[in-house]
C-alpha cells in the first residue's frame, strides 16, 4: 500500500503551481493519506526535541517521520540528513 502523510499531501498541494494541481491531484489519488493523530503527534514531538538540536530537523520532517514509524512505511527523500533517525526506513530518492 502506498501511503502519504496527511502534512506531506498538504505540502504537495499548497505548492503546486496552478497549472499542476490536477495532475498532483490524480498522482495523490493513488496514495492512501494518512491522518495526523495523537500517536503521531506525541511521536513526532519526541523526535523533533531529540534531532532539532543536532540535525535542524523541522516540525514537518518530524510528523513526516514519525507517521513513517507509526505505519511501517519508508522515506524517499532528496534531504535524508533531515531524517537521521535509526529507527527509520530512508531511502534516497532518484
Amino acid at each position: 500500500m502506498l501511503c502519504v502523510g496527511a502534512l506531506q499531501r498538504a505540502e504537495v498541494l499548497f505548492f503546486a503551481r496552478q497549472g499542476e494541481v490536477a495532475a498532483t491531484r490524480t498522482l495523490l489519488s493513488l496514495f492512501e493519506t494518512i491522518p495526523v493523530d495523537a500517536a503521531v503527534v506525541d511521536l513526532a514531538s519526541e523526535l523533533f526535541r531529540s534531532w532539532h538540536p543536532s540535525h535542524g530537523i523541522d516540525v514537518a520532517d518530524a510528523l513526516l517521520a514519525a507517521t513513517s514509524m507509526i505505519t511501517g512505511g519508508k522515506i524517499y527523500t532528496l534531504n535524508s540528513k533531515h531524517f537521521p533517525m535509526p529507527d527509520l526506513l530512508v531511502e534516497r530518492a532518484w
